[in-house]
């Protein structure tokens, strides 16, 4: 009879940064891309910021794979069906080690941005670990069910903002019309939705907004 069990190791990963964090830096971003990123190419979307003012982190997805069946490019995934609270545990667990290295507690001008998949990630980081920000964008992703307007009740100040591209295949019209309308019960205040023509992808004149 074969039986499943689980246990605990230390692992190590990565994060990448863009800029440097001087007395002139206005925005702080902690940025988390999407299925099939690396998050050092993931920071070519916001290298039009001007490098003085902003600040990039963008933490690693670590289930990495090879893209496309070829032996050639990788890419990264952050969750899948297989075992999800376990998986989401251990991601929790290393966004804390990058928000305590890059001393983000504290801070009155976070950005924090999920992209596709990176939405959930960004969104459980903020709800499970109170983790406060100045604005919070959600980019042509979904909120992951279990989340509700409970769990962001402790962001008094926050700015909501939800981007999805007009010809998202990810996102048709009727998935889109549940999502802005559970958008609009989980942040009943501060929440604006842009769109822009395009598909499913990073729309960097809109990033540009926030910075």
């Amino acid at each position: 009879m074969s039986k499943e069990k689980s246990l605990s190791y230390a692992i190590s990963n990565t994060y990448s940064t863009l800029n440097e964090k001087t007395e002139k830096t206005k925005t702080v971003w902690l940025v988390f891309h999407g299925i099939g990123y690396l998050s050092r190419y993931f920071l070519k979307y916001f290298k039009h910021l001007d490098p003085e003012e902003n600040f990039i982190i963008a933490p690693q997805a670590q289930s990495k794979y090879y893209l496309n069946g070829e032996y050639r490019h990788i890419g990264a995934s952050w969750l899948t069906r297989e075992n999800t609270e376990f998986e989401i545990e251990n991601m929790l667990s290393y966004l804390d080690a990058v928000y305590e290295a890059e001393d983000l507690k504290n801070l009155d001008n976070l950005n924090i941005m999920g992209y596709s998949q990176g939405v959930s990630v960004a969104t459980r980081f903020i709800a499970r670990r109170n983790i406060t920000c100045d604005h919070l964008i959600m980019h042509s992703g979904k909120v992951p069910q279990e989340l509700t307007s409970e769990d962001f009740k402790f962001l008094k100040n926050t700015k909501f903002s939800f981007i999805y591209g007009t010809e998202d295949k990810y996102l048709e019209s009727g998935i889109i019309t549940v999502e802005k309308d559970r958008l609009n019960k989980i942040f009943p205040k501060n929440l604006e939705i842009l769109t822009f023509k395009g598909g499913h992808e990073v729309n960097t004149e809109l990033i540009s907004k926030f910075a």
